[in-house]
């Protein structure tokens, strides 16, 4: 009886902590955050960090693309992008290993010397891989002006 109860206080002992439904969320929001600072600073390596290798990127007209289209798209020498103020900003964890972040921005910046604004909707789904949140797929919708 003792050893079953020593075994069973081991087994609970070495198993990994569960997060909370809370902490999965503020994690994966703080992951969301930290993926969008990386894009408007147009930094390449924690963009690509941020990815999975099999990312699928559906952009504003519809083709699908891959993880080196996003980092060259937001990456591309001489544009430049305005902060971001995320509008009507949604989070739907869809377990605990996944989720999505999404809103409406006003893209804006300067590209090729001329200024640019889009408005568009986006949909990033996140997955934990290990402890790390990383982007499995994009969506982005164009909102006419």
């Amino acid at each position: 009886m003792k050893t079953a109860f020593l075994l069973a206080a081991i087994g609970i002992a070495a198993s990994p902590a569960v997060a909370s439904p809370s902490s999965d969320h503020a994690s994966l929001i703080a992951a969301a955050d930290a993926f969008d600072a990386a894009q408007i600073a147009k930094d390449g390596p924690r963009i690509a960090r941020a990815l999975r290798d099999d990312l699928v990127y559906i952009e504003g007209s519809g083709k699908r693309l891959g993880k080196n289209d996003f980092v060259a798209g937001w990456t591309a020498p001489g544009d430049r992008f305005d902060p971001l103020k995320l509008i009507d900003r949604t989070v739907t964890m869809l377990g605990g290993d996944a989720g999505v972040v999404g809103a409406e921005v006003n893209l804006c910046g300067t590209s090729g010397g001329e200024r640019f604004c889009s408005r568009i909707r986006y949909a990033d789904t996140f997955v934990r891989v290990g402890r790390k949140w990383r982007v499995a797929h994009i969506q982005v919708t164009r909102i006419k002006q």
